[in-house]
């Protein structure tokens, strides 16, 4: 853990998401959060709700980690230091795409995403003592038109399997990309600039 006050938790194991808060200089330390515990009831479920849409799914998963990692640290006796804590998904033609479980459905997401639009939406919850603050940023991004080969190929890299959509924008998959709108570093799971605006909120003092 990093000494001094001016720090946060990091509710989240994603080496993208602790790169990006390094690159803003943010010092941080992981809270390892259990995934399963059979002693509590309010557990996040990141199973989509009936009629959920991407908005509100993003934002109520974002918000109920935030909820739970805040619960944990004050069970834990730990120092009281702000948490953050994000989520992303992927949603194309209003439909939300989330991280394939093997090779066929990685292809299948692939070949839907090939030369169209479609949304990236990431929101952010920072959890302090007394508020939780809260965003959703939304980017569009566009594919370029991809062959078997090419689907394929990346496929066959393993990429796909850890990432809503099945691509990461900053990994191989950013060939594929013809045009963004919104935020690089949302689409990569952390939008900065709103992220920034959160922690000062939350009291964390960024230059």
């Amino acid at each position: 853990m990093h000494p001094g006050e001016n720090m946060i938790y990091l509710a989240s194991k994603s080496p993208r998401r602790q790169k990006l808060l390094n690159q803003i200089a943010v010092r941080f330390t992981i809270l390892d959060v259990p995934q399963q515990d059979p002693v509590h009831s309010d557990m996040v479920n990141e199973a989509v709700h009936s009629g959920e849409n991407a908005y509100d799914y993003v934002s109520r998963i974002a918000r109920e980690k935030a909820e739970y990692a805040r619960k944990f640290l004050v069970t834990q006796n730990m120092p009281e230091h702000p948490v953050l804590t994000a989520d992303t998904t992927v949603v194309m033609e209003g439909e939300i795409i989330g991280k394939p479980a093997d090779k066929n459905e990685a292809t299948e997401i692939l070949r839907r995403l090939s030369g169209k639009t479609h949304q990236v939406l990431t929101s952010v919850a920072v959890r302090n003592k007394e508020h939780l603050f809260q965003t959703v940023q939304t980017s569009d991004v566009t594919f370029a038109l991809l062959t078997s080969r090419h689907i394929n190929a990346y496929v066959d890299t393993g990429e796909p399997f850890d990432k809503a959509g099945g691509y990461g924008i900053q990994g191989l998959a950013g060939k594929f990309i013809t045009h963004i709108t919104g935020s690089y570093s949302g689409i990569m799971g952390l939008p900065l600039y709103e992220t920034t605006v959160l922690l000062r909120k939350a009291g964390i003092s960024i230059p």
